[in-house]
């Protein structure tokens, strides 16, 4: 297992969170309930800005998004609008690529400088250590999409998607992509306990080295799951039905619902 990448230490100054939230699949199922979500995530931004030291979200943010060289898909201007006023005030947020949302290229860092990464990391936040990303093509099982992703992922089909006019090639994914989440459903309902793939990863990581956190989305499902002693591993959840996210306050991570 390769080593995972090591972030620089983020303070935390006092009276100061880090949030973490991830799968608002902004798209889906119709541009309508789209619409209401992500003017639920909005307000949900503004609140948490209140106190936030950083925010991280953690991958399918869009349920389909393809950066050509200078077309982005339409819409989600509200989110971007609002990710704009935050980092132009001077509050780090941190984008990981998930399943939904490789095609992730430059956009979000030339625009509203947003670094974006798309493998998990590990960082040391105030005085814990923490391993976060999407959760996707992590563990045992997923073979099927792991194969896929090698695929998605490379340039050469990068650049083969290109080359399909946008009404086309964003109209054709977005087919696919609400395809593949209404046919893993059902999947997303089901924790498998001691065989979750995401949790035998954590154990993975556990043995090797030591983290406090071990934070993914991904999986659909808002988990607070034990790894070892002094290690736990927290999904995220989704927005289409728990608006559920993650706040680590300095001395605990913990799960919560918006409800506003």
């Amino acid at each position: 297992m390769t080593p995972p990448l090591q972030l620089p230490d983020l303070a935390l100054p006092a009276g100061r969170k880090v949030y973490f939230a991830s799968d608002f699949h902004l798209g889906a199922p119709d541009a309508a309930s789209s619409a209401a979500r992500e003017r639920r995530i909005v307000r949900w931004l503004d609140t948490v800005a209140q106190d936030a030291g950083a925010i991280y979200l953690l991958g399918d943010i869009f349920d389909f998004w393809f950066e050509y060289r200078h077309a982005v898909p339409r819409g989600f201007i509200r989110l971007q609008g609002k990710l704009a006023e935050l980092t132009d005030a001077g509050l780090p947020v941190t984008f990981f690529t998930g399943n939904h949302d490789m095609w992730m290229f430059d956009y979000f860092t030339k625009e509203l400088n947003i670094p974006i990464l798309r493998h998990p990391v590990s960082q040391r936040i105030g005085n814990q250590l923490f391993h976060i990303g999407h959760g996707d093509g992590l563990g045992p099982k997923d073979h099927t999409y792991k194969v896929l992703k090698r695929v998605f992922a490379s340039p050469v089909s990068q650049w083969l998607f290109a080359r399909l006019h946008p009404n086309f090639g964003i109209g054709l994914a977005n087919k696919w992509s609400r395809r593949s989440r209404i046919q893993n459903a059902a999947a997303d309902e089901k924790y498998f306990g001691e065989d979750e793939w995401l949790l035998v990863y954590c154990r993975e990581i556990e043995q090797r080295h030591h983290h406090d956190y071990y934070v993914f989305g991904h999986r659909h499902l808002p988990l607070d799951v034990p790894v070892a002693p002094g290690s736990r591993y927290l999904n995220l959840g989704e927005w289409v039905n728990y608006c559920s996210y993650a706040v680590y306050d300095g001395h605990n991570l913990a799960l919560q619902h918006f409800e506003q």
